[in-house]
């Protein structure tokens, strides 16, 4: 009887001591699909900003000698028409399509938690919010997104130089596109939220409605907006390698995953590891990071983990 009654008194104290990380990190290890994706998405992350740092060819350097090979121990991806190597080429691609992705993602979440938490608290802001969300949703997207670097791309090549200036603009356009299902997320969950007693609380003791919103709102919707970010990286990743494959994106000595995938497209028959390496990249990534945001879902929802 005091054995049993030992083991009782320690579980809920175990329980208690075990921090939110801790606990969210349990329970991200039982989706074995989200810890596939982890490590996928850590490996990528290693080659693409360690691998220069081994594989030290430079990703503009023309061999014309060596154009056009297939894979060996110099060259493990084998080169293109100009002799680039194209391993080299898949690394430097990795970092700027990558950091497109967290960019935009970044922009994007912060448009759409703005836009839900307004909407979902303030009631009178709720109506003009969702009609521009809605306006933001029929709009063709991919027209549109080719009419605004039509538009931007020159003027912020000549302000910002070639690189930097079509980086914001991919970032901008993507960021400025991707927000809406967040919005209406986040605006979904804030009601949800804003029914409950505790907030009904707050507000009776006059606390203010910024603090509201900090301190009991945004901690409540948290969770959907992880899952948004997740989701948000392979999203943008998809959207600017189809730019890119369109011949909008980044310039061609400014190599990017779907850069790659437009200059290889007429060398298919010639070299098709020109295109398999840059597409397996985006697929993997993509892949793993939406295997991520269901784990991370499920994690910080634990009616699904009960199931």
């Amino acid at each position: 009887m005091t054995d049993a009654t030992a083991t009782l008194a320690a579980t809920p104290k175990t329980a208690e001591t075990e921090t939110p990380l801790a606990l969210f990190w349990r329970r991200f290890r039982r989706h074995k699909g989200g810890v596939a994706g982890l490590v996928i998405f850590v490996a990528i992350l290693a080659i693409v900003y360690i691998g220069p740092f081994i594989h030290t060819i430079d990703p503009n350097k023309i061999d014309i000698r060596a154009k056009n090979k297939g894979p060996s121990l110099l060259h493990p991806f084998g080169t293109d028409n100009l002799g680039h190597d194209m391993l080299a080429q898949v690394m430097a691609g990795g970092q700027i399509s990558l950091a497109v992705g967290m960019t935009a993602m970044l922009l994007a979440l912060f448009l759409g938690t703005l836009v839900g938490v307004m909407a979902g608290y303030f009631r009178r802001l709720d109506g003009p919010l969702m009609r521009l969300t809605d306006l933001f949703l029929a709009l063709p997207l991919l027209p549109l997104l080719l009419v605004i670097i039509m538009l931007f791309r020159d003027t912020l090549r000549a302000a910002f130089g070639p690189e930097t200036g079509i980086f914001i603009l991919i970032v901008f356009v993507i960021g400025i596109t991707s927000w809406m299902h967040t919005a209406r997320i986040v605006r979904g969950d804030v009601l949800a939220v804003k029914s409950l007693e505790f907030i009904t609380a707050a507000q009776s003791s006059g606390m203010r409605e910024y603090r509201i919103v900090l301190k009991h709102i945004l901690p409540n919707v948290l969770s959907s907006i992880m899952v948004s970010a997740t989701l948000g990286i392979a999203s943008a990743i998809i959207t600017e390698s189809a730019l890119s494959f369109l011949g909008l994106g980044f310039p061609s000595d400014f190599p990017t995953w779907g850069r790659l995938l437009f200059d290889g497209a007429n060398f298919l028959q010639i070299t098709p590891s020109r295109v398999l390496w840059p597409g397996l990249a985006i697929s993997l990534t993509v892949l793993s990071v939406n295997y991520m945001g269901d784990a991370v879902r499920d994690a910080l929802d634990p009616r699904s983990m009960s199931r």
